[in-house]
């Protein structure tokens, strides 16, 4: 008996882009019922982790067609097509769509239009919306190894034929009518095999923080940082900046700077300090050390970063 087993590896290419040339639009989809989903753009998947309230920026296609799939697999699936992301006249728009639970028949999912606004380089979402900037990519697969072991047990006076394989184990028993003794014979095969998606070698970078996606577009964080600049208090700076932080992902560059719109060290090392877990480079943390007058409080966020780690 002979068992062939193939292995196919396909892989993924990404087009990568830091900002947008032209007109985007935005799209923002979320549950009335607070069913969690995965939304489906043109058959890629946008989250990978099923959410009740999702928004996707920098969209550049006028027209998707959308699919979205719940967390509940009794859920029957939503498919929209021709989602439009632009006006009558063609303006991109930024554009919120409602789910909901069918009155009849609870299994029966719709999702309708809930409204549009003109897009605004400054807007920044609810804290509870979870925001994905379209183009980022998903972390790499885990490395790892998938090992098989082939057991055969062969057995005379009538032949029984044994096989385990990955756990599955099968039995054949044929009577050939002779006799004698019996006599066993097994063998055993191991094959491992390792795949990695990527084809880095160990001594490269690890995968960047705040899940492997990219930082904030030069142009929402130049509104962002605008919005923050404009609070007359520092306790509304802090608020702000946390909020823009929890919806979206910084560089140490941008931490930086929102950092040093504060007048205080405390509301600075506090900021600092919330803003790790959304940096893309972590391992570039220790430069926001300079920006503390009190040597005390770079230590106490060297401290942290080292806790983190």
């Amino acid at each position: 008996m002979i068992k062939k087993i193939t292995f196919l590896a396909v892989l993924f290419i990404s087009t990568l882009s830091f900002g947008q040339l032209g007109p985007v639009g935005h799209l923002t989809i979320f549950s009335e019922d607070g069913d969690k989903f995965t939304l489906i753009l043109n058959g890629e998947v946008i989250n990978d982790t099923p959410q009740t309230n999702l928004r996707v920026e920098d969209l550049n296609q006028p027209y998707y067609n959308a699919k979205i799939k719940f967390a509940d697999q009794s859920l029957q699936d939503i498919t929209k097509n021709n989602l439009m992301l632009t006006d009558v006249d063609g303006v991109f728009s930024d554009v919120t769509y409602k789910i909901k639970r069918d009155k009849n028949n609870k299994t029966k999912m719709k999702m309708n239009y809930y409204s549009s606004i003109p897009v605004q380089p400054n807007f920044i979402p609810a804290s509870n919306v979870h925001v994905i900037h379209y183009g980022q990519p998903a972390p790499p697969p885990v490395t790892g190894s998938v090992s098989q072991t082939t057991t055969t047990t062969t057995q005379t006076n009538g032949v029984n034929v044994g096989v385990n394989m990955g756990g599955i184990s099968m039995g054949v028993t044929i009577n050939d009518n002779m006799g004698g003794g019996a006599v066993t014979q097994t063998t055993t095969t191991t094959t491992t095999h390792t795949s990695s998606s990527s084809g880095h070698h160990h001594d490269e970078e690890p995968v960047r923080g705040c899940g492997g996606k990219y930082a904030m577009s030069a142009g929402n964080f130049s509104a962002a940082l605008a919005t923050i600049k404009k609070q007359s208090f520092e306790d509304a700076k802090l608020k702000t900046a946390k909020q823009v932080v929890t919806a979206n992902c910084l560089n140490v560059d941008q931490i930086m700077q929102m950092a040093n719109t504060f007048s205080f060290e405390d509301n600075k090392l506090e900021f600092t300090k919330f803003a790790y877990d959304y940096c893309t480079e972590p391992k570039n943390y220790f430069k926001l050390n300079g920006i503390f007058s009190f040597s005390s409080n770079a230590e106490a966020l060297s401290d942290y970063v080292q806790s983190r780690q």
